[in-house]
């Protein structure tokens, strides 16, 4: 396992769907995780606790997911130092552009990464998490060049199906 767990923060248990994706591409890089439940609005004396033990409790990097106002991930990076991700999440009529919104536009000195809305985004924030620990994780760093030699090979492998299939049609 690698060292340096990753701490998911879930404004609802509703979220829990969303970031499976999240969970299973940690999982494939070996990476320790915990998933906690954790409101800026309805548990704020919870949310700061929990965010102000993570890297004593062995957490380096925090993925924060919230949807509508989306204060969760910024009130995480209040509490912590550890790089915060957060996944912006579609709960509203305007398609999560508020939660994006809420998750780009912090104040200077409270910096908080902010990924693509929704599932594309959980994926990514995993994948960001895993490139902060790869920095001081040669293994990690491995793996993670490993995946991207893997992704590049399977566009390469598409791209020489549909030219087949192109010049087997002329």
């Amino acid at each position: 396992m690698i060292s340096g767990k990753v701490l998911i923060v879930l404004g609802s248990d509703s979220d829990l769907e969303t970031i499976a994706v999240t969970r299973e591409t940690l999982n494939e890089f070996d990476i320790a995780h915990e998933v906690r439940i954790a409101s800026a609005h309805r548990s704020p004396d919870h949310t700061a606790a929990l965010l102000r033990g993570a890297k004593q409790n062995g957490f380096a990097v925090v993925i924060a997911a919230a949807g509508l106002a989306a204060h969760l991930s910024g009130v995480c990076a209040a509490h912590t130092l550890l790089p915060v991700i957060a996944i912006p999440l579609d709960r509203s009529s305007l398609g999560g552009r508020d939660s994006l919104y809420a998750s780009v536009m912090m104040p200077a000195g409270v910096p908080v990464a902010a990924v693509a809305i929704d599932k594309p985004g959980a994926k990514n924030a995993a994948l960001l998490a895993v490139r902060i620990l790869a920095l001081s994780d040669q293994t990690l760093h491995a793996k993670l060049e490993t995946y991207a030699a893997n992704m590049t090979a399977a566009v390469l492998e598409k791209d020489k199906k549909l030219v087949a299939k192109q010049n087997s049609q002329s």
